[in-house]
């Protein structure tokens, strides 16, 4: 089955230009790549400097990438409200299209822009289309309630779904007694099992992202003061979640630094000790350290030029 690799840390630690430039790395070995991203404000497209579209991209012969609808939540939802409202109506209790339609007119539903994630990790979870998934996962706090969705989410499902039998029970016993036994025979069964498919998906992904077998994440930090209490405190998280970790990535970390400029000098003393800490605190990862890439580079300019740097550690290679 296909492999993951995922990106994870705060925002601004360069998640979706190494993302980027791994499928493209990946892709150029021969490897059939997508590279999904699961942050509601993605800039995936920016990166290959290409036209963001809700539908999937393709790159090059063996690269494509792909990027959350901004509705695909909200649908997801939708679906499982309409099911319910039709076991209700079933039962005698009024929840008509319009009341439906207020649930969804107040703006953001909390949570869909997770559950759309969720809902896209869970496609591609039994993907045989693909020999590599890249993925690009939204800042920390978006992805932590990811990690937790799949069991908060089943365990709404689930009582959901008790609520939804326990009305169709009522309604057969009464309809059976008015109308005999063959009332049972006749009735149309659900046929999209929509709650029994939700569960299954949140099964899926929570499956998929506790597998060491199938799943590298890797989490991502900058070469800051903060950085080491940062990483600790998501590894931490992570780990509690049963996320398999064992790469953290060291971005855009100075090297080679212009001797005749004390400021560059001096950043590059900073990063250099700042990985010394991280290398000493993390002793049980494996630290990768990148360098920073020239500013004045275009988004597919930066992404080209990292995928050329990056150590076969990170490439699979």
């Amino acid at each position: 089955m296909v492999s993951f690799v995922c990106y994870g840390g705060k925002g601004g630690v360069g998640k979706t230009t190494l993302a980027a430039a791994t499928g493209v790395a990946t892709a150029q070995r021969g490897d059939k790549t997508l590279v999904v991203s699961t942050d509601p404000a993605h800039s995936l497209a920016d990166a290959f400097e290409v036209e963001p579209s809700e539908s999937r991209t393709q790159i090059s012969d063996t690269l494509w990438i792909e990027e959350l609808s901004p509705d695909a939540g909200e649908r997801a939802y939708r679906v499982l409200v309409e099911s319910l409202a039709a076991e209700l109506r079933s039962a005698g209790i009024r929840l008509n299209d319009e009341e439906i339609e207020r649930l969804f007119t107040a703006g953001v539903i909390p949570g869909s822009d997770e559950l759309a994630a969720v809902e896209t990790l869970a496609a591609h979870s039994s993907d045989t289309e693909f020999d590599q998934i890249i993925v690009d996962t939204a800042p920390t706090g978006h992805t932590l309630r990811l990690l937790e969705l799949p069991a908060v989410l089943g365990e709404t499902v689930a009582a959901a779904d008790s609520l939804r039998g326990q009305l169709r029970r009522t309604v057969d016993t009464a309809r059976s007694a008015v109308f005999g036994p063959a009332y049972l025979f006749g009735r149309q069964r659900d046929s999209s099992e929509e709650f029994e498919a939700m569960a299954g998906r949140m099964q899926a992904v929570k499956t998929l992202l506790t597998d060491p077998g199938r799943v590298d994440f890797r989490v991502v930090c900058l070469p800051e003061q903060l950085a080491v209490a940062e990483t600790q405190r998501l590894l931490e998280q992570l780990t509690e979640r049963g996320i398999p970790i064992q790469t953290v990535v060291l971005n855009r970390v100075l090297s080679e630094a212009d001797p005749d400029c004390r400021r560059c000098q001096a950043t590059e003393t900073a990063h250099r000790e700042q990985f010394e800490r991280l290398d000493d605190c993390l002793s049980e990862y494996r630290l990768v350290s990148l360098p920073a890439v020239e500013p004045d580079l275009s988004g597919s300019e930066t992404v080209e030029q990292l995928a050329s740097e990056l150590p076969e550690v990170l490439t699979g290679g």
